[in-house]
C-alpha cells in the first residue's frame, strides 16, 4: 500500500505552528514569574464585578477594562491612550465576545507593557505593568458609603437645627423629651414669658 504523499510545505507549516506555540508558552512563563498571581487575579475580579451585581468575576467587559487601565495608571495619555486600550481589547477577545477572560486579560497586559514602559526589556515591562495592577480596585469603591455617612452626620448635627427642631435638643444633642415637644403650662399666675416668678416673696422677706 502506497503511503500518501505529504503536501508540500506541510512540515514547514507544522514547525512554524510549533514555534509560535512555544513562543506563547514562553511569554506566559515570563508572566507567571513576573506577577503576583493572587494579587493580579484579585484585581481582575474586583474590576470584573464593578457596577454589575450579576457578574461572576470571571470575565471583564470593555468598559471595566478601560476603567482598570485608567485607575491603575496604565493609560498615561503619552505612551498608552484610551484608543490603544480599546484596540488591544478587541485584539485579544474572541470575535463574537464582548468580554475577555483572565487569560486574555493577561495577554492584553502583555500587549500594552512594551508601549507603557518603553526602554525596558520585555520581562521588566511585564513586571512593571503587573505592579500597576496588582491589588488594585475601582477608585470609586466606598465613595457612596462616605457620602451617606456625611448626609447622616448633617441630619444628626443638632447645632444645625432651626425652629421647633432646635427646641427639642439641648447643647449636647440630648433630647429634652416632653419639654422639647410640648409647651407645658404652669398655673403660677404669671405670664409665660415672665422670668422673675417667685422673686417678690423672697424680696419681701429680705426687707423684714
Amino acid at each position: 500500500m502506497l503511503r500518501p504523499l505529504r503536501a508540500r510545505g506541510e512540515t514547514e507549516v507544522k514547525k512554524k505552528g510549533q514555534t509560535e506555540e512555544d513562543g506563547a508558552q514562553t511569554d506566559f512563563s515570563i508572566m507567571a514569574e513576573s506577577a503576583d498571581t493572587e494579587q493580579l487575579l484579585a484585581a481582575f475580579k474586583k474590576f470584573a464585578i464593578h457596577g454589575d451585581t450579576k457578574a461572576t468575576g470571571k470575565e471583564l467587559n470593555g468598559k471595566n477594562w478601560a476603567k482598570l487601565c485608567k485607575d491603575c495608571k496604565i493609560i498615561d495619555s503619552k505612551n498608552v491612550t484610551s484608543t490603544d486600550v480599546d484596540i488591544v481589547f478587541s485584539k485579544v477577545k474572541q470575535k463574537t465576545s464582548r468580554v475577555i477572560t483572565y487569560e486574555e486579560f493577561q495577554r492584553a497586559l502583555q500587549e500594552l507593557a512594551p508601549k507603557r514602559f518603553k526602554g525596558q526589556s520585555k520581562e521588566e515591562a511585564l513586571q512593571s505593568i503587573f505592579k500597576l495592577v496588582e491589588g488594585r480596585e475601582p477608585t470609586n469603591v466606598g465613595v457612596t458609603k462616605v457620602a451617606k455617612m456625611a448626609a447622616v452626620d448633617r441630619l444628626t448635627d443638632t447645632s444645625r437645627y432651626t425652629g421647633s427642631h432646635k427646641e427639642r435638643f439641648d447643647e449636647s444633642g440630648k433630647g429634652k423629651g416632653r419639654e422639647g415637644r410640648e409647651e407645658i403650662v404652669e398655673n403660677t399666675g404669671y405670664v409665660g414669658a415672665y422670668k422673675n416668678a417667685g422673686t417678690y416673696i423672697t424680696k419681701m422677706k429680705a426687707e423684714k
